[in-house]
């Protein structure tokens, strides 16, 4: 009989990220899969990037998802998921070019919602994903 070493759930805070708004770690590893929290278009001091123009925001928001990938050894590659929030979805096109630019020939499942707000006035775009860790990547320590 064998047993399975159950997986071990470890938060990872990755710095120079945006401050935590609230009561929430960037991502969290469980195993071989990675949740990443939702991303916004803020600077490491809290500032957004790109008032006003959501292509900036989209590009500034995966710049940021890359760099939590990058820190578990995957890549855009390597995503299984994405929500994407917008305060408009008329502005999805937008945000895909940017995306592509991105994902390249990967395509994640996704899905798309339009939100009322997002948790700092001036925001356009969040977008979290569930990405999974290619084998034989190692533990990192991020904080």
């Amino acid at each position: 009989m064998t047993s399975s070493a159950r997986p071990v759930r470890e938060e990872l805070s990755l710095p120079g990220m945006p401050p935590a708004l609230s009561h929430y770690t960037d991502a969290v590893r469980f195993g071989d899969l990675l949740f990443v929290s939702g991303m916004v278009a803020l600077d490491e001091n809290g500032e957004i990037v790109g008032p006003g123009d959501v292509a900036a925001q989209a590009r500034r928001v995966h710049e940021l998802l890359g760099a939590v990938f990058a820190q578990v050894g995957a890549s855009f590659a390597d995503v299984l998921k994405v929500t994407v929030f917008l305060l408009d979805a008329g502005d999805r096109h937008a945000v895909n070019e940017v995306r592509k630019e991105f994902f390249g020939p990967a395509r994640p499942a996704s899905t798309l919602i339009q939100v009322g707000a997002l948790v700092v006035p001036g925001l356009l775009v969040e977008i979290e994903a569930v990405v999974g860790i290619p084998a034989g990547e190692g533990r990192h320590d991020l904080g």
